[in-house]
């Protein structure tokens, strides 16, 4: 017996519907992203392990699906190391490839590799799956798609002013309103650090902060002092953890708690830059929101933090997020590159969408016209008006078999076709059509213009 084939875990089949409103989201970012000016590039769904090795961290790199070498690939490994069965030390004799880990990396060898054909600032934007070799979970895959923008090249900061309204961009244009755009800036976190004198805790201090929203001040309270932060340091910081109100009022707090750090102080007009841009040229569904908590990529971004959260009757985790960096492709070599970017988090947009209804009845691409067959003669005449109907971009085929009426009225309904054409002999000596309404059940003789009309 045949064993039942299957797929590796974390991946997935997507059916005809699931592609179309992926397709849909997809076009929609797209859109946008050429109207910004973006520009698309690709690049291997493979690199070099030495790409991609070491710029991950140690999890990161653990995470990095590796490529057997062609052939014999134990040939060349050393018999030593082979006998003592430690995979990290044969791993670079048996693979020199790994599939990507994210879009970012080769992105940075991107421009360091073509820095002499690119034109700065360079604006691009990537839509491609990326591979992690983590424990399958729900909401969490092997193999998933990333949609990222970044411009290198610049440190304007009218580049953050516009990846504001590029979010708010594609969110409006995909129906989904009242999504909060969450700002930070990675001065003020060290600001914080140091206002406290714990500058070389940063990294600690920001990690526990990031968790307010989910173990509350005492749980965040509580991790610092286990990571060491004296009780007088965190006494002084303490207004953070209840500095609320609007995007002015919130501002108008950290003047008060960072006075004496300069860096924090940038910061604060680095946000107060984007904050006057934004007031001038208002967000259309989306709103801008000040979170002095956001830590997010601490080890990666330099200046402002990007999270997106859905509309809050919706419990799902960021749907995107990015920020500042100032010397991305320093990783190679080209140092003094700064950039600023932000990704959009497909799925989780989806499961968004499809909970609030949002997909529109256009993005399920499906026949809209179907033409019953019954026989040789009626078949031409049908395949004649099918063809007739595309070329006026109107979906449409005809069952391929002289089938009986109701296993061919039964395709159609499994389909949800929403018209059905019969066209038999009495149709063709009068060279109309009977058009079936499937939704109503409404049918009327007409001609091929007035179905197209129907139709269209």
């Amino acid at each position: 017996m045949a064993q039942k084939p299957t797929i590796p875990k974390g991946t997935r089949d997507f059916s005809p519907e699931e592609v179309s409103k992926r397709n849909y989201i997809f076009s929609t970012i797209k859109h946008q992203f050429q109207q910004f000016g973006f520009q698309p590039i690709e690049t291997p769904s493979f690199e070099n392990s030495d790409t991609l090795m070491g710029k991950y961290g140690e999890e990161g790199d653990r995470l990095i699906f590796k490529i057997l070498n062609s052939g014999d690939f134990l040939k060349k490994v050393d018999d030593h190391a082979f006998a003592e069965k430690n995979s990290q030390k044969i791993t670079t004799q048996i693979s020199e490839k790994a599939l990507r880990y994210d879009l970012t990396v080769p992105f940075a060898r991107y421009v360091v590799q073509h820095q002499n054909e690119i034109e700065f600032p360079f604006k691009r934007y990537q839509i491609q799956p990326v591979w992690r070799a983590d424990r399958p979970q729900k909401g969490r895959f092997r193999e998933f798609y990333q949609c990222d923008a970044d411009v290198v090249g610049s440190d304007s900061l009218w580049q953050e002013v516009e990846f504001v309204q590029l979010y708010d961009a594609v969110f409006t244009a995909l129906g989904l309103e009242g999504v909060t755009l969450k700002i930070n800036n990675r001065k003020i976190l060290s600001g914080f650090a140091e206002v406290i004198g714990e500058s070389d805790k940063l990294i600690d201090f920001t990690v526990a902060l990031d968790k307010l929203d989910k173990i509350g001040e005492e749980g965040v309270v509580k991790e610092m002092q286990e990571k060491g932060i004296s009780a007088e340091a965190i006494k002084t910081i303490q207004p953070i953890f209840s500095l609320t109100g609007d995007f002015s009022t919130k501002i108008k707090g950290l003047k008060e708690i960072l006075t004496e750090s300069e860096e924090g102080k940038k910061g604060i007009e680095e946000l107060q830059f984007i904050q006057r841009a934004l007031e001038a040229m208002p967000l259309e569904t989306a709103k801008l929101d000040l979170d002095v908590t956001l830590a997010r990529g601490l080890n990666y971004y330099t200046g402002a933090i990007f999270e997106v959260a859905a509309p809050e009757k919706v419990k799902m985790g960021s749907i995107g997020g990015g920020g500042r960096y100032d010397d991305l492709t320093g990783i190679f070599g080209l140092k003094n590159m700064s950039g600023v970017g932000i990704s959009f988090g497909l799925d989780r947009i989806y499961l968004v969408l499809e909970e609030l209804g949002l997909f529109p009845a256009s993005a399920e691409a499906n026949t809209q016209v179907i033409f019953i067959n019954f026989g040789e003669k009626e078949a031409l005449y049908a395949m004649k008006a099918v063809k007739e109907l595309r070329t006026q971009h109107i979906a449409a085929e005809m069952y391929p078999d002289a089938a009986k009426m109701k296993k061919q009225m039964n395709h159609a309904n499994k389909r949800n076709i929403s018209f059905v054409v019969l066209a038999g002999t009495k149709e063709m000596e009068e060279e109309k059509y009977t058009l079936k309404n499937m939704k109503t059940g409404e049918q009327s003789s007409v001609s091929l213009q007035e179905m197209i009309k129907t139709i269209s």
